[in-house]
């Protein structure tokens, strides 16, 4: 079997972290043992560039019990767990290409490994592996039957490859399923990216200026998990509606330019480009803490602030740069930039992951069934499947609900009844 990994010594670690998530994820179990009887990607050549983490693990696991020959790779340089990497290979089997903190090259050749591996589907979260597949890798387009996005930066690209008329294949923008948004992004994403925060910096958030970059379902998430901590929240936004939304939440809405004079801590989450740049840096309070929870670290301006600065003194603490302006003013950079609650915490909760892993496992095998007749584009997750995904999900938490009687569902599917 191939594998690229940091240490097999490591893999007992990573198996007892793979079972521990796999406690709080039955979902995503139960469809395994159905996978398991049923073998519906029987023969398949699956590749997955994700995060590499004991979540992760559990769906690899599932698509492997359901037939497929599964290869992984990270989506990022600094989220793969080493142990678990080192236990998908030598506990389950899986050919897993990852290394924690692996430079740029290796990252693009383990991409290239899993596209090596000839696959039929695809997993992507960022697009990274898709983008390969429409640049250096074109000739293995073809043999995609489709590809599926777990997260928002993936999405935009990829749209935006499909509004250029050069998308390849079909994808399924599994990160705007509301099965995924609205639960991984938001109750995932704002836990996971204030561990990840905390863990660098033993922070107290209560009664600090907390600068909150996007209100899209991340930046809510986090919004609300520190104002629950006593942070003073502040948010800035480019989108009207979105700013009007988090001035009735009650938080505070600038534009970063007055926001960088006052804040103590700033979290990029937004999914675009230079959101924190160098104009910003220079008014900054000195010790002011920067982190991104975005896929990419372009949301910080990072070459700007090394610009800035007369000195930079690596790993202050485990995590922590310390950028030292030409003004004397020091800026605490987390994770080099990179997605603050992977690279220094654990990524989200396996009891939301469920969730979200659930629905590319249902798609999985919905994608084998439709493969003849999936155009090319962007694809919703089916509402069948979200349906069928959050029905399990409350059945795993005891909780039942209400069915419409024959009455009700005759009057909304009427015109005649009115005042």
């Amino acid at each position: 079997m191939k594998a690229d990994v940091a240490d097999f010594k490591l893999a007992p670690k990573g198996k007892k972290r793979i079972l521990w998530a796999d406690n709080d994820m039955p979902v995503l179990a139960s469809i395994r043992e159905r996978f398991k009887k049923q073998k519906p990607l029987r023969g398949k050549n699956v590749s997955a560039c994700l995060h590499i983490t004991a979540e992760t693990a559990n769906l690899a696991r599932t698509l492997k019990a359901g037939g497929a020959n599964v290869v992984l790779c990270a989506s990022n340089p600094l989220s793969t767990q080493d142990d678990v990497a080192a236990s998908l290979v030598k506990d389950f089997k899986i050919s897993v290409f990852a290394i924690c903190g692996e430079n740029r090259a290796t990252y693009y050749k383990h991409i290239l490994a899993a596209i090596d591996h000839k696959p039929v589907i695809t997993f992507d979260d960022g697009a990274d592996l898709v983008t390969e597949l429409h640049t250096r890798r074109k000739k293995d387009a073809p043999r995609i039957i489709a590809s599926m996005e777990e997260t928002t930066t993936g999405v935009i690209r990829l749209r935006a490859l499909a509004n250029q008329g050069k998308l390849k294949f079909p994808v399924i923008a599994v990160n705007d399923a509301a099965s995924k948004h609205l639960f991984d992004n938001r109750y995932g994403t704002g836990q996971s990216t204030v561990d990840g925060i905390i863990r660098a910096t033993d922070l107290l958030l209560a009664g600090k200026k907390v600068v909150v970059a996007g209100y899209g379902w991340c930046g809510r998430g986090f919004a609300m998990r520190a104002r629950g901590m006593g942070a003073i929240i502040i948010v800035t936004e480019v989108d009207h509606i979105k700013a009007i939304e988090a001035a009735m939440d009650g938080f505070q809405v600038m534009p970063m330019a007055e926001a960088a004079k006052i804040g103590d801590l700033f979290v990029t989450l937004t999914g675009d480009k230079n959101v924190i740049r160098g104009e910003h840096f220079r008014v900054m309070k000195d010790r002011a803490v920067v982190a991104n929870s975005g896929h990419f670290n372009v949301e910080i301006d990072i070459p700007a602030l090394k610009k800035l600065s007369k000195k930079v003194n690596r790993n202050v603490r485990n995590h922590v740069d310390e950028y030292v302006l030409k003004n004397g003013r020091r800026i605490h950079l987390l994770a080099e930039g990179r997605l603050i609650n992977l690279a220094a915490a654990e990524g989200h909760p396996a009891s939301v992951m469920d969730m979200s892993f659930a629905t590319q496992a249902f798609e999985a095998e919905y994608i084998l069934k439709r493969q003849n007749k999936l155009t090319v584009g962007v694809h919703d997750v089916p509402m069948e499947i979200e349906q069928k995904v959050c029905r399990l999900k409350l059945k795993s938490m005891g909780i039942r609900i209400d069915k419409l009687t024959p009455e009700q569902v005759e009057y909304l599917a009427a015109f005649g009844e009115g005042t």
